[in-house]
C-alpha cells in the first residue's frame, strides 16, 4: 500500500475492527458486547459514578448506544442507577466490579501480545504520534464544518 491515505485509514480501521471482534468474544460468557466493555472500564475508573453524558463522551459513543448499554447493564445488574434521568449517577455493582476485574486482566493480555517486538521507546513514539495525528484531523474537521 503505497498510498499513504489507504494505508493510514486501512490500518486505524482494521485496527478498530479487530479490537472490537476480541471485546465481542471476550464479552459472549458475560451476554455483553464490545460496547459494554468502554462502559464498564470507565465505571470501574470512577468509583464516585459517571452520569449518560460522562459516558458518551469517554466512550464516543452516540447517546442512543450508551443508552441502550445502560438498560441491558442495568437489567443484568451490572450497574446501578441512582436516577433514571440523563444526568443520573452510575456505578458499578459488586458482579459489575467483577467484569471489570476481568476487563483489565483480559487487556492486560491483549495488550501484551499485540506489543510483542515493540519496545518502550516504540510505543512511546507511536502514542504520541497518534495524539498529534488525531489533534491535526480535528483541527482539520473543526476548519472544514467552519466552511
Amino acid at each position: 500500500m503505497e498510498n499513504r491515505f489507504e494505508n493510514f485509514t486501512y490500518l486505524v480501521l482494521k485496527t478498530g475492527k479487530i479490537i472490537q471482534r476480541i471485546k465481542n468474544i471476550e464479552m459472549e460468557e458475560f451476554g455483553l458486547k464490545a460496547v459494554h466493555v468502554m462502559c464498564i472500564y470507565h465505571l470501574s475508573k470512577s468509583p464516585e459514578g459517571l452520569s449518560n453524558k460522562d459516558l458518551v463522551a469517554l466512550t464516543l459513543e452516540d447517546k442512543a448506544a450508551i443508552s441502550r448499554a445502560i438498560t441491558l447493564l442495568q437489567k443484568k445488574e451490572i450497574i446501578n442507577c441512582q436516577v433514571k434521568k440523563y444526568n443520573g449517577i452510575i456505578t458499578l455493582t459488586e458482579y459489575g466490579k467483577e467484569i471489570a476485574e476481568y476487563i483489565d486482566k483480559r487487556s492486560d493480555e491483549a495488550l501484551e501480545k499485540s506489543g510483542i517486538g515493540v519496545t518502550d521507546q516504540e510505543r512511546d513514539e507511536l502514542y504520541a504520534t497518534l495524539r498529534k495525528i488525531e489533534e491535526n484531523i480535528e483541527n482539520h474537521y473543526n476548519d472544514l464544518l467552519k466552511k
